[in-house]
């Protein structure tokens, strides 16, 4: 079995797109030019202002498979909006007119099931930029919101992510039916070959990319909320009296530890290291603390804190 390569800042940038050119697509995405010799990956993500581990974190995952739980929040999320936004614009203004371009010049001008072939792409088109739009004017400014610090109610990643459609089922419809089409005439079928290539490559490309935003993106911005409540803590007081939650479910001794150490502003790591835990166990916590109590913010769980004597309120 190959053993897998995971990137690092030292790394040599050409040596990533030697071991796959799909990193290509992430440097233009990235905002990334060419023309950087032998500079390290660091090197270059410091010299065009993009944040080195984020980067990483994409291309290791877009390369290699590879995420943890644990970098999560590392991550810079304003470089991933950049990154995102950039996707975008490559999928809708570039690669789908240019593929929907390959497929007229291969197609014979007039025949019906030709244009039958071109309005099933229309079809796709539509669906993924309408797609990536709703993220554009939905999604996107939430999560501008959340880095100013405000939450507004109504809205969260958990919703985005139940309705993130998948898009692959339609695109294999169209591979079929061009499969099926591929004519006779030696040029027209070497025509039709080359964009069903480019088709293959256009779902590999838009599966990575809805990976990215699965395993990276909504993780980072699902604990982006959990820094912020669209709710005034001081309006539901009376709910935070007593150690009995909402649900009915009391937190225990050690949820009960972990919120003061949240009060007490110490990071996930610093209430690890400080309780001798893993880090994901801290994680695991404070949802399942934030679930109990329905509080999302650190001055709601002050609150708490303070009406149940886990803190002195000094």
């Amino acid at each position: 079995m190959k053993k897998m390569k995971l990137y690092e800042p030292d790394d040599q940038m050409l040596s990533l797109i030697r071991d796959n050119y799909n990193v290509l697509q992430n440097l233009s995405a990235f905002g990334i030019g060419m023309g950087f010799g032998t500079k390290t990956v660091r090197e270059v993500c410091e010299a065009h202002g993009v944040d080195t581990f984020t980067f990483l974190a994409v291309v290791n995952l877009t390369i290699n498979g590879y995420h943890s739980q644990n970098d999560i929040h590392h991550l810079d999320v304003r470089t991933l909006l950049q990154y995102l936004r950039a996707s975008h614009r490559y999928y809708i203004d570039f690669l789908l007119p240019f593929l929907r371009k390959e497929l007229v010049e291969a197609l014979i001008e007039g025949d019906r099931l030709g244009n039958l072939i071109i309005k099933m792409f229309d079809e796709y088109a539509r669906f993924i930029t309408h797609h990536m739009r709703y993220e554009e004017q939905t999604l996107f400014p939430y999560v501008e919101e959340l880095l100013g610090g405000e939450r507004k109610a109504g809205y969260d990643i958990e919703t985005f992510s139940k309705h993130h459609d998948q898009t692959s089922e339609k695109l294999k419809e169209l591979k079929s039916v061009i499969i099926k089409y591929l004519p006779s005439d030696p040029l027209q079928s070497n025509l039709l070959t080359a964009t069903l290539y480019d088709l293959y490559n256009l779902e590999e490309s838009l599966a990575l990319h809805a990976n990215v935003e699965e395993a990276i993106f909504i993780p980072a911005i699902q604990e982006l909320e959990n820094m912020h409540s669209p709710i005034d803590p001081m309006a539901n007081l009376s709910s935070l009296i007593g150690s009995t939650t909402e649900s009915g479910e009391t937190l225990s001794e050690r949820e009960k530890d972990v919120v003061v150490g949240v009060v007490q502003g110490l990071t996930n790591k610093e209430i690890a290291d400080k309780l001798f835990i893993a880090h994901n166990t801290v994680i695991t916590h404070r949802r399942n603390i934030a679930r109990k109590l329905q509080i999302h913010s650190i001055a709601g769980l002050t609150i708490y804190a303070i009406v149940n004597k886990l803190v002195e309120i000094e």
